[in-house]
């Protein structure tokens, strides 16, 4: 057995804590092959399944634990945090809040299955004053059902997974190579994907200070609110209008001849952007993203009233 694969056995159980831990804190690097080969190694008699199993467990919720504090101290700004350097750019704020809107704190229980949302949600618990106890408790179980998935797949294919391990043993040292290469090839292809979003979202926006100074001047303008109504706590821009059942188009439907805004609170404008191109398509012609977004108007000081809706 070669000496990388000797390192693997010798050191799986810090190997593993790492990589999930580093995965939960929303560095890309899959932990996916770490639990198959824990399971795998289980499977074989090389590593001890229970502790393998608690080790995973831990290592994710101390990883969610802390994006759940920084969630309940920092509130939406984590979250536009995230967004920021989330190599997938589609998770934003408001698709998250939708999923956490409609499951509530359960969704903690299988979020960690679907790619690109298992790291905000915890934060998502945090912004929403989910209790620390019912916290815990339900990410405590969605983390044994995820890698207690992975670990049960390993072990029941080891076979299989054993005839992958000689074959990477034979790559000797550049085994690390291999592996390294994936994780970089993986993270351009996430960076290109990113970039490629941004750039079919090109749209020209209205600065914060422009719609001020043409709302004061009472131009005809109509605000549209795209976030979702958890976020209404913070307020709103005065007179903003909200879509229905998410019916943006039948909203705007009668406005014509009116220059619409809409807003988010998404970095860079990705959920209004998006609107917006959907509204040209049906043939809106004077639709334009808020530049920022609700974040930035609010940070300058700009007015901001409480729908009268109550928040869920």
């Amino acid at each position: 057995m070669s000496e990388t694969v000797g390192f693997l056995l010798q050191h799986g159980y810090s190997l593993l804590f790492a990589f999930v831990l580093a995965e939960q804190l929303g560095l890309p690097i899959p932990s996916t092959p770490l639990l198959l080969a824990a399971g795998a190694l289980a499977g074989l008699d090389r590593m001890s399944l229970p502790l393998a199993l608690s080790v995973a467990v831990l290592a994710s919720l101390l990883g969610d634990t802390v994006w759940f504090v920084l969630g309940r101290w920092r509130g939406f700004s984590i979250l536009n945090l995230f967004c920021r350097i989330s190599l997938e750019p589609d998770t934003c704020v408001q698709k998250t809040q939708a999923s956490y809107g409609k499951h509530g704190v359960n969704w903690l229980l299988f979020a960690k299955f679907v790619p690109g949302l298992s790291t905000i949600a915890p934060p998502m618990a945090g912004l929403f004053k989910v209790a620390p106890w019912k916290f815990l408790a339900m990410d405590s179980a969605g983390s044994l059902l995820w890698s207690g998935s992975f670990i049960a797949a390993g072990w029941w294919f080891h076979d299989q997974l054993e005839m992958v391990a000689l074959f990477l043993a034979r790559l000797g040292s550049g085994l690390f190579g291999v592996l390294l290469g994936g994780i970089l090839l993986y993270v351009a292809f996430k960076y290109i994907q990113r970039r490629r979003v941004y750039r079919d979202l090109r749209i020209a926006r209205i600065t914060p200070h422009e719609l001020k100074r043409r709302m004061d001047s009472d131009e005809t303008i109509a605000v549209v609110d795209l976030r979702s109504e958890f976020e209404w706590s913070e307020g709103r821009i005065p007179g903003s209008l909200t879509p229905v059942d998410d019916d943006l188009e039948g909203l705007v439907s009668g406005m014509a001849e009116s220059e619409i805004v809409l807003y988010c609170s998404c970095p860079n404008e990705i959920s209004s952007a998006r609107a917006a191109l959907r509204l040209k398509r049906h043939g809106v012609k004077r639709v334009r993203p808020l530049e920022g977004g609700f974040p930035v108007w609010k940070e300058l000081g700009f007015p901001v009233e409480q729908p009268l809706v109550a928040v869920r």
